[in-house]
């Protein structure tokens, strides 16, 4: 059974999968201007407090894809996969999984593995 989870939503199309923003507290606007720094700052302190919540995770895992930990994405994108799968209100109006969502991360992942 899928969950459903409102969310200000994921942004960064297609470039960023899995980028979740709720608000600051999920380092939407640090991820999309490259403060990357500052986004893994929030979000590892986010996820003390809300270890489950995949929008945290997903955008983690984008910092760590964005900044070259391939290895601690993918290890976020598979914790996505293991818990229960959420939908999530995107801002153009559409429903996505957080299962597709991290699955689109890999896929990524990959396809840069394979460059």
């Amino acid at each position: 059974m899928m969950m459903r989870m409102g969310l200000a939503a994921f942004t960064v199309v297609m470039a960023v999968p899995g980028l979740a923003q709720a608000s600051d507290r999920t380092a939407t606007g640090a991820i999309v201007t490259g403060d990357y720094a500052s986004a893994e700052r929030v979000l590892v302190a986010e996820r003390r407090i809300f270890p489950a919540r995949p929008e945290l995770m997903l955008n983690l895992a984008t910092v760590y894809r964005q900044t070259g930990r391939e290895s601690e994405a993918q290890a976020l994108y598979a914790d996505v996969l293991r818990r229960p799968d959420v939908l999530m209100d995107m801002p153009d109006q559409r429903t996505m999984s957080s299962h597709a969502l991290a699955q689109v991360g890999l896929q990524r992942l990959t396809q840069v593995a394979a460059r």
